[in-house]
């Protein structure tokens, strides 16, 4: 009997002659109603589709005279499997008859890029047609919720879930850990991780994937640790969860036992895992171990390439990265897949600006401007290297602009120092409808907190709560940093207290807090209470307890600390240690052992040593010293106006008028400018910057000297040496009253209620008579008076300042 042939279709036989019969139908067959044209036919479709031949697939499909639903869906899933996306939404909407599996294959299709908010549409129109979800097709939608914008559809997901009765579905449960933990809602996920009746290896990974993400290391380690307990089955992704975990940590001898378990689970061979095992000794600095395991690979891809042409840039390898790169392109990888986003990244964290370029030229070159990944790179790249006017350029240009975009051209502005840009850049995103994610928050609380500004930070901190970030541990040393910055030690200590997860900056911080507020003795019992959780202390961690050992004149303890961090710790003292424990030195005196330190140090003093030294000159009346510091930094063209005033000021102090005058032209002929004083004050929500050259209004005026006549009462006398120009006394004296934080203080008795505490922020250090003066109003008025100044904060109360007078 010879087969059925259509007029102008090709014999089947002729095209897979090998293919028969089989002598029990497979289902497949079944479906077809054993018809073997369609039969035949669907078999030669899927041949053409896995070898990626879509064009020759769509001409036999179109050419088919019989096509059931299984025929369209294997073409529906050839277009998706390659990204051809438009065609299968065309070949789909032509589809009259569609069961669960078109609309599932759909809705993946959608997932698999990211776009929730088109699959979430295709499973609302599924459920409208009549068609019923299944565990495939919801696990399929959820898989598109894999960022925080996606959190609230994993919440409505869920809850239809539950009604359609999969909540226990190993399946469905699975994929919903996955998507919590990738929304970042992790302990949304813990919850439902711990209500599964059944867990296996993929839960695990889930749930430990997220931790490692959101940088909860030590959970994500105890969990692995769970798994080993349970006998469970470790797959790739578990290596590579605990792997991001241990390097999270720091810990390299944790991840050497974890190498030790890849071998003996005979994952040694797989390429993802050896990848992160590269990606963990590069960033636990181990060079040599990461050059010998990518020389000992059985495979190598694009990334493992990528990770170690990335790996020797940061490391400043240039021959060992040259060399890798050209080898690179002459096994033929796909040049588009180089690692131009990582490359730039480290040219922007150098800052390397000509290595920035060439790599910009090569990206031109390959007509990856306009790849996501790469584009905000370049953006970030220009504005860490201070061009902004070049990172505004690219950004502004970019019409698909996300919310990495926008976070990378807010934390330029914060990096170059123009905070009030960022804000406004900020608050341009919102209305763009564009949704901040934790590094947009963590940056733009920076700004925040570098302005002071607590009211700002305070709307910041609600919406941070709205988002569901609160238990991000980047998020919360944010807000550390912002309260403390404003002042406000008693919410920092608190936050600090409720964080859920604490990690070295979180520690890092609040030990900054305590240091910049003058509590010595409270940051030490802290820096200790870090060591008994077994937190090791980072090269910050000592800079900051050296830095409150300096501000509470703690000599003995900061110079302990001092020996203990090359000593017990193995941390090699840098630059900013060594001039921290000047400062300490300097501050109560010990003259003889800041010299011997100077001469003892394995690199010569710089300017900011030399200030440090003159600053100390300045409080115990140092003048021949302060002269040796002078010329050994205008020795140098520095355009620090501080040492330049500093030196001035201790010769008008001792009525040098004349040095002090040739100081002066000195900074005029080397175009050194002093940076006006001003402070500023938040009432309401506005801020209100006040300088010593203000036209007043009347009532600022009345209220100056009505407080002025009070403090005089109360025993107050003008330090006339802190008004240092050439004048009589009486003027001096009435130019003290001028100065911008009493200004500001008397603005914000004016304006704000009875009793309530005033916080004022100065640009500069204040100066002693201003410190004298505040100490007075503060019990004159019944109110807390806090001051930042450029070196710390002063908290003033009943005629007491929390700095002890040591400052």
């Amino acid at each position: 009997m010879r087969p059925f042939k259509p007029h102008g279709f090709p014999a089947i036989a002729s095209l897979v002659p090998k293919l028969i019969l089989p002598q029990i139908p497979d289902p497949q067959m079944i479906k077809t109603g054993f018809d073997l044209q369609t039969y035949y036919s669907n078999h030669l479709l899927q041949s053409l589709i896995n070898n990626g031949d879509l064009f020759e697939a769509r001409k036999l499909f179109d050419g088919m005279p019989l096509k059931n639903t299984f025929t369209a869906n294997r073409m529906i899933s050839g277009y998706a499997k390659f990204g051809e996306l438009d065609e299968a939404r065309k070949l789909f909407v032509l589809t009259t008859e569609r069961t669960k599996v078109t609309w599932t294959i759909m809705i993946g299709a959608f997932s698999q890029l990211g776009c929730s908010k088109e699959a979430f549409e295709l499973f609302n129109e599924m459920l409208r047609s009549g068609e019923r979800a299944d565990h495939v097709a919801l696990a399929a939608l959820l898989g598109a919720c894999n960022d925080p914008h996606a959190s609230r559809l994993v919440n409505q997901i869920h809850v239809h879930v539950a009604k359609s009765g999969f909540g226990s579905t190993l399946l469905v449960c699975n994929t919903l850990v996955d998507s919590y933990s990738k929304c970042g809602l992790i302990d949304v996920a813990r919850c439902l991780f711990d209500e599964m009746p059944e867990r296996d290896t993929v839960t695990y990974n889930a749930l430990l994937m997220g931790y490692s993400k959101e940088g909860f290391h030590g959970e994500a380690m105890e969990l692995f640790m769970e798994m080993r307990n349970l006998e469970l089955k470790p797959s790739q992704f578990t290596f590579s969860g605990v792997l991001t975990a241990g390097t999270g940590l720091g810990d390299l001898r944790f991840g050497q036992q974890v190498h030790s378990l890849i071998i003996k689970s005979d994952f040694d061979w797989n390429v993802f895992v050896n990848n992160s095992l590269l990606d963990f000794y590069w960033k636990c600095g181990c060079v040599s171990e990461a050059t010998k395991l990518f020389n000992e690979m059985a495979e190598r891809d694009n990334v493992s390439y990528n990770v170690m042409v990335s790996g020797y840039a940061w490391d400043g390898r240039t021959r060992e990265f040259v060399e890798l790169f050209w080898e690179m392109q002459s096994l033929g990888f796909d040049r588009k897949q180089f690692p131009f986003a990582s490359m730039l990244s480290i040219a922007g964290a150098l800052p390397a600006l000509q290595m920035g370029k060439q790599i910009h030229a090569h990206v031109i070159a390959l007509d990856l401007v306009i790849d996501d990944l790469v584009g905000n790179a370049l953006i970030d790249m220009y504005a860490k290297c201070g061009e902004l006017e070049t990172a505004g350029m690219i950004f502004r240009s970019r019409t698909d602009r996300n919310t990495v975009s926008w976070t990378a051209m807010i934390s330029g502005f914060i990096q170059n120092g123009l905070h009030e840009e960022a804000l406004t850049l900020f608050c341009e995103m919102r209305r763009a409808g564009a949704i901040p994610d934790r590094a947009t928050f963590s940056s733009i609380l920076r700004a925040s907190a570098c302005l002071a500004l607590l009211e700002l930070g305070k709307q910041l901190h609600s919406y941070i709560i709205q988002c569901g970030f609160m238990s991000s541990v980047f998020c919360g040393s944010a807000m550390l940093d912002l309260y403390a910055k404003c002042g406000c030690l008693a919410d920092t200590v608190l936050l600090f207290n409720e964080m859920p997860e604490r990690n070295i900056v979180s520690w890092n911080t609040m030990i900054a807090a305590y240091a910049q507020n003058g509590q010595g003795n409270n940051a030490i019992h802290l820096f200790n209470q870090m060591l008994k959780q077994c937190i090791e202390p980072d090269s910050v961690s000592f800079l900051n307890i050296l830095s409150a050992c300096s501000h509470a004149g703690l000599m003995d303890e900061g110079l302990e600390y001092f020996e203990c961090m090359s000593t017990t710790y193995m941390i090699e003292p840098k630059k900013e240690h060594y001039t921290c424990v000047i400062d300490i030195l300097g501050r109560v005196g010990q003259f003889d052992k800041l010299e011997a330190l100077i001469d003892a140090m394995p690199f010569e003093p710089d300017q900011i040593i030399w200030s440090s030294i003159l600053n100390s000159c300045r409080i115990h009346k140092k003048q021949e010293l302060a002269n040796q510091a002078a010329e050994k930094l205008f020795t140098t063209e520095i355009k620090d106006a501080a040492p330049y005033v500093i030196l001035s000021n201790i010769y008008s102090r001792t009525g040098r008028w004349e040095d002090a005058a040739k100081i002066k032209k000195m900074m005029r002929d080397r175009g050194v400018k002093k940076e006006p004083a001003y402070s500023w004050v938040e009432i309401k929500g506005k801020t209100y910057t006040f300088s010593a050259n203000d036209e007043l209004n009347t009532e600022i005026k009345v209220k100056l000297e009505e407080l002025d006549k009070e403090m005089k009462k109360a025993g107050y006398k003008p330090d006339t040496q802190c008004a240092l120009h050439n004048v009589d006394e009486e003027t001096k004296a009435e130019s003290l009253k001028y100065h911008s934080e009493r200004l500001a203080i008397v603005f914000a008795l004016i304006n704000t209620p009875r009793g309530t505490p005033i916080r004022v922020m100065k640009n500069l250090r204040a100066c002693d008579d201003c410190h004298n003066g505040i100490k007075v109003i503060s019990k004159i008025v019944g109110r807390e008076i806090t001051v930042r100044d450029s070196s710390r904060f002063h908290h003033f109360k009943d005629g007491f300042c929390s700095c002890g007078d040591f400052w």
